[in-house]
């Protein structure tokens, strides 16, 4: 889809995202993780799951990682309905028990 010279710059930009100034290599995977997860990216995840594991993370880790992208995209649906619940001024409150 990218011309050949979009698809080099973007593959020296995502390098550029794996030589961290401020984040330690365990940490990097974790975002990476994360946002992978977060994203729906089979590919990503894949590859960010090969290098925790590769890295010796905890399995623990991958869970606490997990269960957080969980939370915060349950928050998210929990806020896109209520806001069209308000745009559309819909009352939970005259749906039945």
């Amino acid at each position: 889809m990218l011309t050949q010279r979009q698809q080099q710059a973007y593959e020296a930009f995502y390098a550029t995202t794996h030589e961290n100034e401020y984040l330690d290599t365990r940490t990097e995977l974790l975002v990476g993780l994360a946002a992978a997860i977060a994203l729906n990216c089979k590919p990503c995840t894949n590859y960010y799951l090969k290098q925790a594991q590769r890295a010796e993370i905890k399995r623990g880790e991958v869970a606490e990682v997990l269960a957080k992208v969980m939370a915060v995209s349950a928050g998210q649906k929990r806020l896109q309905t209520e806001e069209v619940l308000n745009r559309y001024r819909i009352e939970l409150d005259d749906f039945t028990e």
